[in-house]
């Protein structure tokens, strides 16, 4: 499916000085929705099952075969996994891609809005239990220009600027990561979703929990690789973004689009059935193929849209990933 065909006109953003305001309002937000979801066992928002040896118990389906607890196994001639205890201080990468195709929303929200949310939440679950967070940021325009570090201010503009801001714990240092992502301005040109996650597997770190947000519109196979090899060493949560105009067209007419990557503009007659259909069914190719690489490889999967509550659906993943801990998988 072609990038015009998806987005429109983008919609006014908030003015600079309302950063603070909105950043204050979307993390009272997290904290009343989030604190009371994980009271009890130490878990965040994709339990992992850590490092430290536990207890074993009876092997269950879905169970990771690389836990088997083969002397517990042969002396009891019944499969048995080894428990392990989640180590108490962690270290979580974003991935968070503001290319030109995030800068859209016809719902509620824009789609770099969800993302920024998406990170405040995750930022709020790591570190509520003292663990490390730290980001990379991509914008549009290639991604021909060299990584830049930050240093407590928002990132650099430009086009094709990879950010990293390196993992530090502590409510203070977390506030200063998010207002340095909410402070990142949107380049036009194609970004590279494929080097950006591959800035999580360079420099090898400790193992960990790396969380991917982006509308994934790039091609599959300039993601998926460097997704799969960053599932070897870390426990991954890819979060999708998607607007409802992504999905299926609106019978309004003839209506302008653009693609804010390339800025090719296209008139759409919206009025042909027959259109919107095929539109439709290229749009739910699109993201099926999207599902199928992000589960070809390993990477648990959270669609956020822009027209719903994107909290609530996170508190179901939440939730839903507890279930599963409980019943012996993780996915």
């Amino acid at each position: 499916m072609a990038r015009a065909a998806a987005v429109t006109s983008p919609t006014p953003r908030p003015a600079p000085d309302r950063s603070e305001a909105v950043l204050s309002r979307l993390q009272l937000l997290v904290t009343r929705k989030l604190d009371g979801l994980l009271q009890g066992d130490y878990a965040g928002l994709l339990p992992g099952p850590g490092s430290e040896a536990g207890e074993s118990r009876e092997y269950r389906p879905g169970d990771d075969v690389r836990r088997m607890d083969w002397p517990v196994t042969a002396r009891t001639t019944t499969p048995h996994v080894r428990r392990t205890v989640a180590d108490r201080e962690l270290e979580t990468w974003l991935a968070l891609d503001l290319s030109a195709s995030l800068d859209f929303g016809t719902g509620q929200w824009l789609k770099r809005e969800v993302v920024v949310a998406a990170a405040a939440a995750i930022t709020h679950l790591t570190v509520r239990g003292g663990n490390r967070i730290g980001a990379v940021i991509g914008t549009g325009g290639g991604a021909s220009a060299p990584a830049r570090r930050w240093r407590g201010g928002p990132p650099p503009a430009g086009p094709g600027v990879l950010t990293r801001l390196p993992a530090r714990s502590g409510r203070k240092e977390a506030q200063g990561l998010l207002r340095a992502v909410a402070g990142t301005a949107i380049q036009p040109g194609r970004g590279d979703l494929g080097a950006l996650v591959e800035m999580l597997n360079r420099p090898p770190r400790r193992r960990g929990v790396a969380v991917v947000v982006s509308d994934f519109l790039a091609p599959t196979e300039q993601w998926a690789r460097p997704l799969r090899k960053l599932r070897v060493r870390h426990d991954v949560l890819a979060i999708e973004v998607v607007d409802p105009r992504e999905l299926e067209l609106p019978d309004v007419g003839v209506l302008p689009v653009v693609d804010p990557e390339s800025g090719e503009l296209h008139e759409v007659q919206t009025a042909d059935p027959r259109l919107r259909q095929r539109y439709a069914e290229a749009a739910a190719a699109q993201r099926a193929a999207i599902a199928a690489a992000l589960r070809g490889a390993g990477a648990a999967h959270l669609r956020l849209r822009t027209d719903r509550d994107w909290l609530l659906d996170m508190v179901r993943f939440v939730a839903a990933q507890r279930h599963a801990r409980t019943r012996g998988t993780t996915r």
